[in-house]
């Protein structure tokens, strides 16, 4: 029987398809699954690549609505990448860093991006149809989801991205002229952004405009995400192991949840925050309420109303969520404190979301097993940040070349003010 989904807000059952396309559900809500599978867990661990592991347990969630021909096609082109996990020395010893960042914009959204942009179009090729993906961004999300749909038949992509509140280097990133895609610059916050994006797929005035999302909010985009939890087991298998994940808007975690739920073994699990701290609150037992987003140098966690929370509320109940989960908050100074002390200590350079992380583990946070492996997940190059790396160590971070000719290139980007009705009538166009 093939998986369904359902709104974290209703009882309406619908293909992966459906969900895919639509990304957000009718009534507001994201979607789950009905019933979460059983990872094939020991045919995945043998798998001798990344890119076959993902064939391995996308098939159990995709494989009743995605023939395993095509689906192995889209992995192989999707994520034929680079998974290093990076083991650090001296007071670092049993933590390891593992890389995500190996991607062609140099974040790990590049997986889920990449992966959902071909399945969506071998579905819209099988129906007939059209899409415009819409996407919020707080900082790479959008630069990912811009280059894994660039140029796939059937795609457009409208990009919104607070202006000025991304580094210069990710919003080179964002706007940089790319086949199909759209860049918009607004005049607020990332929280303003993913309002109006939001907004706009219950808008009735667009209801003939065919609308999807391409962030954490589609689960196409998390079910990829599930599988560098599943390559970092397989690597450091039988130890459990236990999993640091930057946090902002809360999708990465979530796919993180929905493997251990799918079998994969955890130690458990370390949300770490900048000063965007709802989760932290939430699980701490204090005050639940979201707040305005606080800007810091980790811009990509800049969220203050996590969209997914809503979601891990759905699959967990709080006693299991605060058992599974700790979480810690890791202000501006302590994540450039953090950025110079890993680098001194160990001579492995981070970028300010993975400093957070490494912070919050050397705090000590997450209830650990006894010589469980912690694996911290370095979510984006440093060389994206290169004012932030170069305060707090004396010099820039390398280039890779790829970023070097992107940033070298052509781009297109519209200014908006931060309502419904600007977007609505760009969409319109």
């Amino acid at each position: 029987m093939p998986i369904t989904y359902r709104s974290t807000r209703g009882r309406e059952s619908v293909s992966f398809a459906e969900a895919l396309l639509r990304g957000l559900a009718p009534d507001g809500g994201l979607y789950v699954p009905d019933a979460i599978p059983r990872m094939p867990l020991e045919e995945a661990c043998a798998a001798g690549t990344f890119d076959e592991l993902g064939f391995r347990v996308l098939e159990t969630w995709l494989g009743e609505e995605i023939e395993d021909e095509t689906l192995r096609c889209i992995t192989q082109e999707a994520l034929n990448l680079p998974v290093p996990i990076v083991p650090l020395e001296g007071v670092w010893k049993g933590i390891r860093v593992m890389e995500l960042f190996h991607g062609p914009t140099l974040s790990f959204k590049d997986f889920g991006a990449r992966t959902m942009a071909r399945c969506m179009k071998h579905i819209l090729e099988t129906r007939g149809e059209r899409v415009t993906i819409l996407v919020a961004t707080s900082g790479d999300t959008g630069s990912a989801v811009a280059d894994g749909f660039a140029g796939q038949d059937r795609i457009e992509v409208v990009l919104l991205y607070p202006k000025g509140k991304v580094s210069p280097v990710q919003e080179r990133q964002l706007i940089a002229e790319r086949p199909g895609v759209c860049a918009l610059a607004v005049a607020g916050d990332f929280d303003d952004c993913q309002r109006m994006v939001k907004a706009a797929f219950v808008d009735p005035a667009l209801a003939g405009v065919p609308l999807s999302s391409a962030n954490s909010i589609n689960i196409g985009r998390l079910l990829p995400q599930m599988l560098y939890y599943v390559w970092a087991v397989r690597s450091l298998r039988p130890a459990p192991v236990r999993f640091c994940v930057p946090s902002g808007n809360l999708g990465n975690l979530t796919a993180g949840i929905l493997a251990h739920l799918s079998g994969m073994p955890v130690s458990g699990f370390l949300a770490a925050h900048n000063a965007n701290d709802f989760f932290p609150r939430v699980l701490w037992g204090g005050d639940a309420a979201f707040a305005p987003t606080v800007r810091t140098i980790s811009n990509a966690m800049d969220v203050g109303a996590p969209s997914n929370f809503e979601r891990l509320a759905t699959l967990l109940d709080p006693g299991r969520m605060r058992t599974l989960i700790r979480a810690e908050r890791v202000s501006d100074e302590e994540t450039i404190a953090s950025i110079r002390r890993v680098y001194d200590e160990t001579g492995y350079v981070a970028d300010p979301h993975t400093a957070v992380g490494l912070e919050a583990v050397r705090r000590g946070g997450g209830g650990a097993a006894p010589h469980a492996p912690t694996v911290v997940l370095a979510t984006a190059h440093p060389a994206k940040f290169p004012e932030t790396v170069a305060g707090a160590l004396g010099f820039a971070p390398k280039e890779p070349d790829r970023l070097a000719a992107l940033l070298d290139g052509p781009v297109a980007v519209e200014d908006v003010s931060p309502t419904l009705e600007a977007l609505r009538e760009r969409l319109r166009a």
